[in-house]
């Protein structure tokens, strides 16, 4: 599988959908602020790792496959549930990428600003990577 980009999907998707992602997205934000300012930055910076659009985009993800799969004349629960799994799955890996970023920033900025986050965006691709690589060849294996 190549990591690629389809511009065609987004006319597979209303526009609620998007609303849909942008308020989630914007309270999942807000939330985030809310905990910053009660705990401070630290704990706030935490839950930045979590991708605030991911409960929308799961739900959204697995009601498109299903419904492409029953245009076909199939039952598409189980193709919905496999999607919106593997999404899940990427965002976790994500997550860990991101959170090994501000694990380097928070380590780092005190010496130099620019530095840290150079070298916290390097920390962030290798681990995403490794990540999936492992995930990828660990599914094979299966």
């Amino acid at each position: 599988m190549r990591v690629r980009l389809n511009l065609s999907a987004l006319r597979d998707a209303h526009w609620s959908e998007y609303a849909i992602r942008f308020v989630l997205g914007g309270v999942a934000t807000a939330f985030t602020g809310l905990i910053a300012k009660v705990w401070g930055p630290e704990a706030g910076g935490l839950f930045l790792a979590f991708p605030a659009i991911f409960v929308a985009s799961a739900t959204l993800i697995e009601r498109h496959e299903s419904q492409r799969k029953q245009q076909a004349g199939l039952r598409g629960e189980r193709r919905g549930q496999r999607a919106a799994a593997l999404d899940a799955s990427g965002a976790a890996l994500g997550s860990i990428g991101l959170l090994s970023f501000g694990a380097f920033v928070w380590w780092l900025a005190r010496s130099s600003g620019w530095g840290a986050l150079t070298v916290a965006l390097a920390v962030w691709c290798i681990v995403s990577l490794a990540l999936w690589s492992v995930r990828r060849a660990l599914r094979w294996r299966l």
